[in-house]
């Protein structure tokens, strides 16, 4: 009789990445693997790589050496957008056994029927242009709060992001199959369901080209009110371009969807947001939080921002420092600029230091503590729902209210995935 082949993942980079991990772990174990924790000793062990900055192609790098020393014998797959973009220096990483590319990935079941340990690297991958089928995941089981992908690929051009060289065009799930997968899900006692995509506000174009613009993520959110079962919904990232009136609305509302938008700007200058391309200037979203806390006062707003983007001067920074600190935000993720093969950004001059790239990230992490210290503070004293996951470290328990505010508090297992009332 064949021994049952074992199969360990480790995700790095998005919500995206961890809902199509949660998904190739399912069809590998409908296979007959067993799942193993990636600390333990696996036949295979599956890496789902990203690749918006460099640390992710160094840590890559790291566990394959972590799993070479612990056991050496096993198969190491690497996917995800690394190794769509660069399947060849993935190959020459010593242990690595198979490169699946973005077209490959959710045919990993069949690649390791015929994989040997002794067998020379395979390669699996394509041109990106020819990527263009959708494939539906969700995470289910490794948290509380389950991630959706309804949306994938991007058609946007900004000059400092391999995303689209990684995932392709943007397509996105049908309406009725979103809604298929969350009705599955409230039946599966999941509470809450976090939308994913790369270019989320962009949903509605399908895959091989299929219904261009015959719907659109507004009515998405109109058809997933309607799903019994399901108490929360988070929209994970959407454009400010594409975040409409109708959208914003629609969440200030509804009954489901919570009052928290995680909203992109990358760089508080009209100049520098030119310079990469993007598709609004400050102004625009100036007005979308406006109109957000008009609407909904409580909402929690997140910002993506870039520091050290090449040209950015000290005044082009002090304008995103001002800009972000006027706003009524609640906090930022600030991620580091760094250079990415195949980006028009490396044609762009002067480049900017990479320790004052670092000293501009501390002056903003600063001010996303204060920022949210201040929002928290604003809610003290009322009572909001929050939804608990399971025990964490040292007996303790964690959970997000409606509008993202953090609660830590000792272990309770009635608690335990269920929405409880909390003062703040």
């Amino acid at each position: 009789m064949e021994k049952q082949r074992s199969v360990a993942f480790h995700t790095l980079g998005c919500k995206l990445n961890f809902s199509e991990t949660s998904t190739l772990s399912r069809t590998l174990e409908s296979e007959g693997f067993l799942k193993k924790d990636f600390d333990d000793v696996a036949d295979v062990y599956v890496i789902n790589t990203c690749s918006v900055t460099d640390n992710a192609d160094k840590e890559c790098r790291q566990l394959v050496r972590r799993i070479q020393r612990k056991a050496p014998e096993s198969l190491v797959v690497i996917t995800g957008c690394y190794a769509q973009l660069k399947p060849k220096e993935i190959s020459q990483i010593p242990g690595v056994n198979l490169v699946l590319g973005a077209a490959e990935k959710f045919n990993i079941a069949s690649h390791l029927r015929e994989l040997t340990k002794n067998d020379s690297v395979k390669i699996s991958s394509c041109d990106i242009e020819d990527v263009s089928g959708f494939n539906a995941s969700y995470s289910l089981n490794d948290r509380t709060r389950t991630f959706l992908k309804v949306q994938d690929g991007c058609d946007y051009t900004c000059t400092f992001c391999t995303i689209p060289m990684a995932r392709g065009k943007s397509r996105s799930d049908s309406i009725g199959n979103v809604v298929r997968n969350a009705e599955q899900l409230a039946e599966k006692g999941v509470k809450e369901i976090v939308l994913t995509g790369v270019n989320l506000g962009d949903f509605g174009k399908g895959a091989d080209g299929a219904r261009k613009n015959e719907e659109n993520f507004y009515q998405l959110v109109q058809a997933l009110e309607g799903v019994q079962g399901i108490d929360r919904y988070r929209i994970s990232s959407i454009e400010p371009n594409l975040l409409t009136r109708e959208i914003i609305e629609a969440v200030a509302g509804s009954k489901k969807f919570l009052p928290h938008f995680h909203i992109p700007l990358q760089s508080g200058s009209n100049e520098i947001l030119g310079l990469m391309r993007r598709r609004y200037k400050r102004e625009v979203y100036a007005e979308r939080v406006e109109l957000i806390k008009s609407l909904m006062p409580h909402c929690a707003i997140g910002v993506d921002v870039i520091v050290g983007f090449p040209s950015e001067s000290d005044l082009h920074f002090k304008e995103t420092f001002d800009f972000l600190h006027a706003l009524d935000i609640s906090y930022l993720h600030v991620f580091t600029y760094s250079e990415r093969d195949g980006t028009k950004a490396l044609d762009i001059k002067p480049v900017v230091p990479v320790n004052i790239r670092h000293e501009r990230n501390k002056s903003l992490r600063n001010l996303s503590y204060m920022k949210m210290q201040c929002f928290t503070e604003q809610h003290h004293g009322q009572i909001r729902k929050v939804l608990f996951e399971g025990k964490g470290r040292a007996d303790m328990m964690e959970g997000y209210t409606d509008n993202y505010i953090r609660i830590t508090t000792p272990f309770r297992e009635e608690w335990a995935n269920k929405i409880v009332d909390w003062k703040i």
